[in-house]
């Protein structure tokens, strides 16, 4: 193997940034050049970046009754693409104030399913999609009672309708198996959840 296949590219020249739409989220057409693998920069090349707040996802977990806590709510995205665009999925806001993501996760959870949290674990952060967004996720167990969990909530103000139910933890994990969770944070944290559930159990009981 020569030298190139061990090289990591780090320079990125932006030649120019137009602005294409702006509105709760924005739309950027940039013009760039970037390092190659194999040494110096490539041609310019033009990108449209979906420009958004980062996010903040949680998946609610009670250690004594072995349960998760998962939210439902309609998905514009999924539309004509699934038969019910009612997604299965976690709480989970946008850093859109000047907060950190452990702030985002306890008003989140208030917000959308009425749970208080006792403590967070963070599970990853990662890109959804940075081939053409800037969106950032910062994933975490968050540990809570789900007795009494459930009900209808969110915020009217922003046209929020979300159904709250309680899981048993592999009832959920079956779930994942079967396709009918198919939100990516809920994916990679229930999965998470099912490698590392004994030790949080463990460090939470």
């Amino acid at each position: 193997m020569t030298d190139a296949n061990h090289s990591v590219p780090t320079k990125v020249e932006i030649t120019r940034r137009e602005n294409c739409f702006t509105g709760f989220y924005k739309v950027d057409k940039l013009f760039l050049r970037h390092e190659l693998f194999g040494g110096g920069l490539g041609k310019e090349i033009s990108r449209e970046l979906f420009v958004r707040h980062d996010a903040v996802c949680v998946l609610p977990y009670d250690p004594q009754r072995d349960e998760v806590v998962l939210i439902e709510q309609f998905r514009v995205g999924a539309m004509n693409k699934v038969a019910n665009p009612w997604l299965i999925e976690m709480v989970a806001g946008l850093i859109d104030k000047d907060e950190t993501p452990e702030a985002v996760a306890h008003r989140e959870a208030e917000e959308e399913a009425g749970l208080e949290f006792q403590a967070l674990w963070p599970i990853t952060k990662y890109f959804p999609s940075p081939g053409g967004s800037d969106e950032y996720v910062h994933l975490y167990l968050g540990r809570c009672s789900s007795e009494g969990a459930g009900g209808l909530h969110g915020l009217e103000d922003e046209g929020e309708d979300i159904r709250v139910r309680v899981w048993a933890f592999e009832d959920a994990l079956q779930a994942v198996r079967d396709g009918r969770i198919i939100n990516a944070a809920a994916l990679i944290a229930i999965q998470w959840l099912a490698l590392n559930r004994e030790e949080v159990r463990g460090l939470w009981k």
